[in-house]
């Protein structure tokens, strides 16, 4: 699961002629849901999001995170974030590691559900629409953060993959 959050001082979601979502200063969290995603990559991405410390405090310092203050958090589905990190080579994105739509839905409701849980000012964009997010980057300040399934070990899917190619061709011990 992706979210490429960024701080603004205002953001917006219309889909057709009609604003469906508004906030002002907070995160702007678009995000995207993976084949192997599950409820607990939703739990591990939103925990990090409410608690990352990218709002800036009297100071000017970036001490607070979402979850510190009154601040209100927008989330918007966005698939084609899944392209990211597959493309390789060529011209065109490769969404082979996003979610069907039905499932990547069903994570974003429940994101969703959860942050009203969480956090008191929730927005939230229209999953499949064709929507036209306008906002303020303040900073900019802008990042992506990523939760993978684990294995059994703790160890997340790539973080195996990387181990498995570094020891190939190598005798184990």
């Amino acid at each position: 699961m992706i979210g490429l959050i960024q701080r603004v001082n205002h953001a917006s979601v219309a889909v057709g002629d009609e604003t469906i979502a508004k906030i002002g200063y907070g995160l702007l969290a678009f995000i995207a849901v993976e084949k192997h995603d599950t409820e607990n990559e939703v739990d591990k991405l939103l925990k990090r999001m409410l608690g990352y410390r990218i709002l800036t405090d009297k100071a000017g310092k970036m001490n607070w995170g979402l979850k510190d203050t009154r601040c209100e958090l927008l989330l918007v589905p966005q698939f084609t974030l899944a392209a990211m990190h597959t493309q390789k080579k060529g011209l065109r994105p490769s969404f082979d590691k996003a979610a069907l739509p039905e499932h990547g839905e069903q994570l974003f409701d429940y994101m969703y559900e959860q942050a009203v849980k969480a956090h008191a000012h929730v927005q939230k964009g229209k999953f499949g629409a064709d929507m036209q997010v306008t906002l303020t980057n303040d900073g900019p300040a802008t990042f992506v953060l990523q939760a993978s399934p684990e294995e059994e070990d703790g160890r997340s899917v790539a973080a195996r993959a990387k181990i498995k190619i570094k020891t190939k061709g190598r005798l184990r011990k």
